[in-house]
């Protein structure tokens, strides 16, 4: 029997919308015991949860302070233990180091954060690929090249060894109010890249998995022709209103409720926030997941609010 998780994906009645709250592992470290009470009080969220086994300052990857140096040579720095780290160091900062770039070696099916805009933003930098784009030298489309050829056959391991039913990939491809580019020079450059690999995820009959964190509103029609199934956009970047009208009915939403107004909503503010979110981009049909991700500023009160709520809510269709 599919669950309603499946359900909403596919469009087939759920009995109630899907819900999830995470945690930033500095949220735990802020937060601790207070933290683990509030999640034992919420099994319908978080399942059934044993007090005393978690370690608060528990960190993994890039989350832990210090230096890193990914795969591809890019280096990422973290001043701030259990919060996520940023690329300071750019193994490919002119033109002429494209020429020269290989690809890793490992080739193991995982597809970190960022595997193809923000791989070419954290090989060359920023500034310097924004140039590469306003110019668009022969050398942006060869670094554009080496990485997705990388990612392709690394989709083939992926492919063979994750049997489920939706393949998952996290790439931010929007800035707080616009793309870093014109949608235009999106199409020419990026959309082929994630046309070939979400198109041979389809063909091998598995959905597709978007998350992109900032404003992606004028390339999520075409997200959904490269092979999308399910998108998780940001609600504060691109609107409720422009999501409605770009996605329902079209492809199914994991909504990621409003990460900057947590920190400083009143409880009855997070209560209104998500049931409009339900009335505006739900069905009875489905096509709606819900997604809360909570740094540390975010209070135990306030946590304890969206759990509330999102229980208040998640059957919001069922007499419907």
């Amino acid at each position: 029997m599919p669950d309603d998780r499946h359900k909403a994906i596919t469009f087939t009645n759920p009995e109630y919308i899907p819900a999830s709250v995470n945690f930033l592992p500095a949220t735990w470290a802020e937060h601790r015991e207070g933290l683990e009470e509030v999640v034992a009080r919420h099994p319908i969220i978080f399942g059934e949860q044993q007090a005393g086994n978690r370690d608060f300052d528990a960190a993994g990857g890039t989350y832990v302070e210090g230096e890193h140096v990914d795969r591809w040579g890019c280096v990422w720095s973290n001043i701030a233990h259990g919060a996520e780290a940023i690329v300071t160091g750019h193994p490919v900062p002119t033109r002429e180091d494209v020429h020269t770039l290989e690809a890793p070696e490992l080739v193991d099916g995982s597809f970190p954060h960022g595997f193809m805009y923000l791989r070419l933003q954290d090989l060359r930098g920023f500034n310097e690929l924004m140039v590469d784009f306003a110019e668009e030298p022969p050398e942006l489309q060869a670094l554009i090249d080496i990485v997705l050829d990388y990612n392709m056959r690394n989709l083939e391991v992926r492919l063979e060894r994750d049997t489920g039913d939706t393949v998952g990939f996290g790439d931010d491809l929007g800035m707080q109010t616009t793309l870093p580019m014109s949608p235009e020079k999106w199409r020419q450059y990026l959309k082929p890249c994630f046309a070939a690999m979400y198109g041979r995820c389809r063909d091998a009959g598995r959905g597709v998995y978007m998350h992109s964190d900032g404003h992606i509103l004028e390339i999520i029609g075409d997200l959904i022709e490269c092979g999308v199934t399910v998108i998780n956009p940001q609600i504060r970047a691109n609107g409720l209103d422009g999501l409605v009208e770009e996605c329902k009915g079209k492809v199914c939403v994991d909504l990621d409720l409003d990460r900057q107004l947590f920190p400083f909503a009143t409880p009855d503010e997070i209560d209104e926030h998500i049931r409009s979110s339900i009335e505006a981009l739900g069905s009875p049909e489905g096509g709606l997941l819900l997604k809360a991700e909570c740094g540390p500023c975010v209070s135990l009160e306030i946590i304890e609010a969206i759990c509330v709520a999102l229980e208040k809510y998640r059957g919001y269709f069922r007499a419907a």
